[in-house]
């Protein structure tokens, strides 16, 4: 009686086991190995604000502070919003109001601001002369944009002298007056000189790529999207290519501003993981396929974008890429800094990246965005000039 009870035991344990162990090998998720990291200063949180160009472009080049043997420094982002801010009043008026005027921007407004009027550290322009302890710019940018709008409508029938001061109180009320000099661990800077002598970026070293069809490749071009106010330019190469760059980069211990769409329902901020699924399922197989077919679309939906464990994801032509871009599905809603490469438990090359949104996702501020996403969704990125592979640097005669 005994052993027979015993056997019956060992063997509801021995199935229990079984199914647990299915059942963790299903819903684990993803787990990722790092194969190279790169690194870099704190999270830091733009909270409620569209500045995520001026995050990720400072975490880039703290990076680069870092890479060269310079301290780490919390570089201001506020000091980055307010010159871009005014110059681009300057650029929104000679437009007469047909530009893109709000709290967005892109990298290169972050080089240009460093080489006009240079940059400080967080603790002496924090921008925050408005009741709060964290970026919330609803208000602050509606303000600006209202006045900028009653500049244009220009009721004098003549711009006053006095338009672009207006705007530049704003400024000062709610982010502080601009900075002539300050002191910084015992000693003096101006602006320019912290940005020379303290951080020692250049700001030239640093050029953008994106990769569309719709210009030549190897050629320059002037990026199409709304943020893009300066009408800056960007390399343009093949997809291959593009990805190429990356991963030089990051191998050679560079890390790499990235731009682009964050919209997509493979996007999981809380899961820590970007992906494209490949919804087409009857080209799956395996497992993948058998737990898909029959379902209905949202049955289907709800496992591709589980994030349970990795799945087959959708190959990412140029055409397909373009075809996103040209349909309004991609846009620059979003910048990010990757600082490392990394692969899931099935070979799946992912790309670690550092995001502003404080630290409450499950990689404490980081996401994993695979080489799919990177290829479906990014608009641009930028890196230092010297990581561009010869063989590309030749073709596009950098």
């Amino acid at each position: 009686m005994k052993k027979g009870i015993s056997i019956l035991v060992a063997l509801i344990f021995g199935v229990t086991t079984l199914v647990m162990a299915q059942t963790e090998e299903i819903t684990n998720g993803y787990e990722f190995k790092i194969k190279k990291e790169i690194k870099t200063t704190s999270i830091k949180n733009q909270f409620r604000s569209g500045t995520c160009w001026s995050f990720s472009a400072l975490s880039f080049l703290e990076s680069e502070m870092i890479r060269i043997g310079k301290p780490e420094v919390n570089l201001s982002e506020a000091w980055i919003v307010r010159h871009s801010y005014s110059d681009k009043a300057l650029s929104y008026v000679r437009w007469n109001g047909s530009l893109n005027f709000g709290g967005g921007g892109a990298f290169h407004d972050v080089t240009t601001c460093i080489k006009k009027y240079g940059i400080v550290p967080e603790e002496v322009y924090a921008g925050l002369n408005y009741g709060t302890d964290k970026f919330v710019h609803g208000e602050f940018d509606a303000v600006l944009l209202g006045y900028m709008e009653q500049v244009i409508k220009n009721k004098n029938k003549k711009l006053t002298t006095a338009w672009h001061d207006g705007l530049n109180g704003i400024l000062d009320a709610y982010l502080g007056e601009k900075i002539e000099k300050f002191t910084y661990e015992g000693k003096e800077y101006t602006p320019k000189t912290f940005a020379a002598e303290f951080t020692g970026i250049n700001p030239d070293d640093y050029i953008e790529f994106s990769s569309f069809t719709h210009h030549p490749y190897y050629s320059k071009f002037i990026l199409e999207v709304p943020d893009n106010w300066a009408m800056h330019e960007v390399y343009n190469v093949t997809l291959d290519d593009f990805i190429e760059i990356i991963d030089n980069s990051i191998e050679m211990g560079y890390t790499v501003a990235w731009g682009g769409d964050v919209s997509e329902k493979g996007f999981s901020w809380k899961k820590g993981v970007a992906i494209v699924p490949d919804v087409e399922f009857e080209e799956t197989s395996g497992t993948d396929k058998e737990r898909l077919t029959g379902l209905t679309t949202k049955e289907k939906n709800e496992i591709l974008y589980s994030f349970e464990r990795p799945i087959k994801e959708l190959e990412i032509t140029p055409e397909l890429r373009q075809a996103e871009f040209d349909s309004y599905k991609t846009t620059d809603d979003h910048g990010m800094h990757i600082v490392g490469i990394a692969y899931d438990q099935t070979g799946n090359k992912f790309y670690k990246v550092k995001n502003s949104w404080d630290t409450n996702n499950i990689y404490d501020g980081f996401i994993y965005m695979s080489e799919a996403f990177i290829k479906y969704k990014v608009t641009d990125i930028m890196i230092n000039k010297v990581t561009v592979p010869k063989s590309i640097a030749k073709k596009i005669q950098l």
